[in-house]
């Protein structure tokens, strides 16, 4: 018999829910390949404990996967022995990582009535009170929708399963487009806050603030994307875990590059989470207009009819060169002395001797932007 689909999870995402698993490569006593024929993948939506077996019987077949299968069931190999075996079909491999996305109709939505279809007398003793307890807000069944992968051998007989649940709590809003803002080093994605659920009246004139009494408050946190340009876009999540503030920041990536990003509120309650849909997205393209830093330790050395300069390279790793700039002492301005940057930390300015001017330089990045002038230097040719 085949083991059962393998790393089975179910992630909500507003109306749509995305079922992962992998199509298992052994069968449950270790040997190759897996007797399988197909996965079938089962649903069904209850405020209440449910089995795989329920879920198998009185849900929803909400996909039926292909799987590459054994062309003699019966002809396996050891786990440690070399693969060696036909397999037949174009369904997958075994290995393989597969999707099924569930969207959640109005029907999907609606709890099975399980005691209905099992038949089931009311548990609940006669002659009591329907309520124990102080009189607070009611408390309401958790409603989840569970999901069980069942691996089919190759004879039609269903094998082993897993399951997955998603809790289905009311999706969050949609966050507004985020605004995006970079520097040289790193990008920042930020967006207005949502507000979930109601907000507790803060304390004014000496009343104290409201507090909700047995009632669940949702936090809400978010979760930053990239999109990509593809048709239809993919989603490459940025965040780790879902951030609570505002704002999210990433390194920057390379000049020219252009770079799509949405967000989506992560919404939790009693414990259970959910996802909601993506706000629309906000592209940018990194466009390189920040100045590098001025240089550092200019110096000027005299000699018989000119004046040598000398400074630091500078640290940026895209610098293209250096402008020298002179001009008399008494100028608040000084000129370049060449139209194109230089590649050296020297230049030397062949003056007439006695001659004094003010130099400083300036450094050039590959985007054609100028630092600002270094510290001024003064020197008199010999």
């Amino acid at each position: 018999m085949p083991s059962g689909p393998a790393d089975l999870k179910a992630e909500r995402h507003g109306g749509v829910v995305d079922i992962q698993f992998v199509v298992p490569a052994a069968n449950t006593d270790g040997t190759r390949p897996a007797n399988i024929s197909r996965i079938d993948v089962y649903s069904m939506t209850s405020n209440q404990a449910v089995s795989a077996a329920d879920v198998i019987k009185f849900g929803t077949k909400i996909a039926s996967v292909p799987v590459k299968a054994p062309v003699d069931p019966n002809q396996t190999i050891e786990p440690d022995e070399p693969e060696d075996v036909e397999l037949r079909g174009r369904g997958l491999d075994p290995g393989a990582r597969a999707h099924v996305a569930d969207r959640l109709t109005p029907e999907a939505l609606r709890p099975v009535d399980l005691a209905s279809l099992k038949k089931l007398k009311d548990p609940k003793p006669k002659g009591g009170p329907d309520w124990a307890g102080p009189l607070l807000a009611a408390t309401m069944p958790r409603t989840t929708r569970v999901y069980v992968g069942v691996t089919v051998t190759t004879k039609g007989r269903n094998a082993a399963s897993t399951n997955a649940v998603v809790s289905m709590i009311d999706a969050p809003p949609v966050p507004e487009a985020p605004t995006v803002t970079y520097d040289e080093q790193e990008v920042t994605i930020a967006w207005p806050p949502l507000q979930v659920g109601f907000a507790a009246a803060p304390s004014t004139d000496g009343v104290l603030p409201s507090t909700a009494i047995g009632v669940s408050l949702p936090t809400v946190a978010y979760n930053v994307y990239e999109v990509s340009d593809s048709s239809p876009p993919t989603l490459f999540r940025l965040t780790g875990t879902p951030v609570t503030e505002p704002r999210h920041s990433v390194p920057r990536a390379a000049w020219g590059e252009r770079h799509c990003y949405a967000v989506r509120a992560f919404v939790t309650i009693d414990g259970a989470s959910l996802e909601g849909n993506e706000s629309e997205s906000m592209c940018v393209t990194f466009t390189d207009t920040f100045p590098p830093a001025a240089p550092q330790g200019l110096q000027a050395v005299p000699s018989e009819a000119a004046i040598s300069l000398i400074w630091d390279a500078s640290a940026e790793s895209d610098i293209r060169g250096y402008i020298v700039l002179r001009g008399p002492v008494s100028a608040e301005t000084l000129e370049p002395l060449m139209s194109e940057p230089i590649q050296e930390t020297f230049f030397e300015d062949h003056t007439p001797s006695g001659a004094r001017f003010a130099y400083a330089v300036r450094a050039v990045d590959s985007a054609g932007n100028l630092s600002p002038p270094s510290a001024r230097v003064e020197e008199t040719a010999r």
